[in-house]
């Protein structure tokens, strides 16, 4: 009698010799064998493992055996990342693995050459590596007949989901999904490819849109079965303080030679400071940020994925999958904002036989260390943050629907909503939106067709609509040449600033002298020089708001809480120093107000987190500081506020809590707000700066009155 086939029995033939001969592979792993069955069978999937996990093969495999038995033909699969240079890093396996069937795939995202995309609208690819932005674009070219190129379509693998899935591009993707479906006539196939998350089953519901409840669906995840979390072997993780940037660059040149490392810094002006540090020591140092040009990055990717005593210095661009090559250690200045984000870095090494996981946390203030303690002792737990879209995103309803009426040409006013099947935000609560686009010109309105208005053309018809399809707000920078080549961007503020002397600009590493400003075409020429040059970009940098756990979690350390890594002398003088600091500032029981000390404020100390805090500041609008600059450990109170007062104003404020307010200002960051009512556009914002659990359970706890020492 036999007994159930293996599931690599149920793999294309082709594909089974080459995983055993070309691949040399001695089997597949639990995630790949688990994952076969549910993909072939059709289900939508969001497939979990640690990084180099191998949630590529396990997602693609499958499709392509599918592909085979099913006979798919035209474009069938769609793989979509949220990083081009990881599309780009992936397309030669891809690549590979389809060609042992027979099979093509092929590249297109904003870099993709005018030759090369004609190639492929003529000879559709099999499997086509994109990102959301350029899927959208594709459904509204004059240039793509998209019901005849996604005719075929029959599965989207959607990697790093939970990198879409926190923000608006992972509403934008779905909407853009939804648009897919309804233009191939059939459900896809959706599967997600995901680091550990806190929410799985939630993600896989986010992701499956308006097929959630219709479709039959699965997470595979096998090493979540495992009861505890498996942390490296003591002294593998190491948690260090060094007090200043400069003295980790002195640490980081001494430390670990002949070995390749991957520092992690938490902005860009941070990155280029570490390595032009370095690089005066002798270091060999590359560099990997948003704002260097794709082509000093890419070179500095491939040096470094060949070099062997050498250090990269990067943002969280080389957190995702992208491949640099065989690393012996990560190294962490300060600490990353999630426990998720430390899990993919701390995934970066142990992938060579016989070497494990490792991270180097090199803290440069009492903040930092602080926070590098919280997170590593939530890590320790097995906690991961949940990944949850943000609520209300109206400004990408709006963009959606003049996204919908530049691919139709003209849409039926009463059947719009049809082209996202019910899909939350883009059903009847998005009809005062488009009402708001009429009325202001946006969109115009014939015998009962929506088409695109004057005021769109005006606003986003540049280049062909181009800024439409682009969903996410950069903040204006300036080109930097030196000679004909970019090097990459910066912030205009240090082109006109007052300087004494000539101008310079610290790029890529390396200090810059600007010759010339080209003003209209926001371009500045440079040459080389020793150094004195400066780096500033805008954004969150290490000043980024943390989460209520993340904050709860710095409480306990003060209380006495210490993470269970190998942590260094001088850390733990540092740790003393920051409990005995802020004694009087936490309590195990509750929250503390204190009144006095350094200055004359009132704080309450809650240690919820800044967006908890800012609700809990416009909630207690009788009690807290009207002139409110919120933290995510306390808020400022009235300084002749009283305890009767305090304890009248929070009796039921609990349920009654109110959103933060929102400074019109803070709208230009929300592209396309301005095809908004200002009173919607304020209220999303509002919603996204709220954390209303958090408020709550901190508003039920108890709080104390008292004074500070001395």
């Amino acid at each position: 009698m036999t007994g159930a086939p293996e599931p690599l029995d149920r793999l294309h033939p082709g594909l089974v010799h080459h995983i055993v001969n070309t691949l040399e592979w001695p089997g597949l792993r639990p995630l790949q064998e688990e994952s076969i069955e549910p993909l072939l069978d059709g289900s939508d999937a969001v497939l979990l493992a640690p990084t180099a996990g191998g949630k590529t093969e396990a997602a693609s495999f499958p499709l392509l055996s599918k592909m085979a038995a099913e006979n798919w033909t035209g474009t069938s699969v769609l793989y979509v990342c949220p990083l081009k240079a990881l599309l780009n890093n992936l397309l030669p396996r891809l690549e590979t693995y389809a060609s042992w069937l027979g099979r093509t795939a092929a590249l297109w995202h904003g870099d993709v050459s005018q030759p090369r995309r004609k190639k492929i609208l003529r000879d559709r690819p099999d499997v086509l590596l994109t990102t959301s932005e350029s899927l959208e674009a594709m459904l509204v070219s004059t240039n793509v007949d998209h019901r005849a190129f996604f005719s075929g379509l029959r599965a989207i693998v959607v990697d790093e989901v939970h990198a879409f899935a926190g923000d608006d591009r992972g509403w934008h993707l779905l909407a853009v999904l939804e648009r897919l479906e309804r233009v191939v006539g059939r459900p896809v196939q959706r599967i997600g490819l995901s680091a550990t998350v806190g929410n799985p089953e939630q993600l896989l519901t986010w992701l499956q849109g308006s097929g959630s409840g219709q479709r039959t669906a699965q997470v595979v995840a096998p090493h979540l079965r495992e009861e505890k979390p498996v942390l490296p072997p003591p002294g593998d993780v190491q948690l260090d303080y060094v007090g200043s940037l400069e003295n980790a660059v002195t640490v980081i040149a001494a430390l670990h030679r002949g070995e390749k490392r991957l520092v992690f810094c938490e902005s860009r002006r941070q990155v280029e400071k570490l390595g032009e540090g370095l690089r005066a020591k002798g270091v060999t140092t590359f560099l990997s940020h948003a704002s260097l040009s794709v082509d000093e990055r890419r070179r500095a990717e491939e040096a470094f994925a060949d070099a062997r005593d050498c250090v990269i210095v990067s943002t969280s661009t080389l957190e995702l999958g992208i491949d640099v090559g065989d690393l012996d250690r990560v190294i962490q200045i300060d600490a990353p904002g999630t426990v998720a984000s430390f899990l993919q870095r701390l995934g970066r090494t142990g992938r060579r036989p016989g070497s494990t996981r490792n991270c180097l946390f090199l803290t440069v203030d009492e903040d930092g260390l602080l926070r590098a303690a919280a997170l590593l002792l939530l890590w320790s737990r097995g906690w991961v943050e949940p990944v949850v879209a943000p609520p209300e995103p109206r400004h990408i309803v709006a963009q959606q629907v003049l996204a919908l009426c530049l691919q139709e040409h003209r849409v039926g006013d009463r059947l719009w909503q049809e082209w996202w099947g019910g899909l939350g935000p883009f059903g009847p609560s998005a009809e005062p939106i488009v009402r708001h686009l009429l009325d202001e010109g946006y969109l115009d309105r014939d015998g009962g067709m929506l088409f695109i208005g004057p005021e769109a053309e005006r606003r986003f018809g540049y280049r062909h609509f181009m800024d439409l399809t682009a969903v996410f707000t950069a903040p204006p920078e300036f080109a930097v040449l030196s000679g004909r080549t970019e090097i990459g961007t910066t912030n205009p503020a240090l082109l006109t600033e007052e300087v004494p002397g000539p101008r310079r600009l610290l790029l890529a590493g390396r200090s810059w002298q600007v010759t010339y400003i080209d003003w209209s075409r926001r371009r500045c020429f440079v040459e080389p020089v020793e150094s004195g040059g400066k780096a500033r970009w805008g954004g969150a940098g290490s000043g980024r708001s943390a989460s209520y756990e993340l904050t709860r979690a710095a409480r306990e350390v003060l209380l006495g809480a210490d993470p269970p890594v190998s942590v260094t002398r001088r850390a733990e003088a540092a740790l003393a120093q920051a409990r005995e600091d802020s004694a009087e500032l936490v309590h195990p029981d509750g929250t503390v107000i204190v009144r006095g000390g350094h200055d004359t404020n009132v704080r309450w100390w809650t240690w919820a987190g800044y967006r908890a805090n800012a609700t809990l500041a416009a909630t207690l609008s009788t009690v807290a500081d009207p002139l409110q600059r919120p933290t995510d450990s306390c808020i400022r109170l009235r300084e002749d506020v009283t305890p009767s007062e305090w304890k009248k104003a929070t009796s039921e404020a609990a349920d009654q809590l109110c959103l933060p307010s929102v400074d019109s200002r803070a709208l230009n960051g929300l592209k396309f707000s301005a095809a908004l009512p200002p009173r919607l556009a304020e209220a999303t914002l509002a919603a996204r700066l709220a954390d209303l659990q958090g408020a709550a359970v901190t508003l039920r706890e108890t709080s104390t009155f008292s004074k500070p020492r001395g």
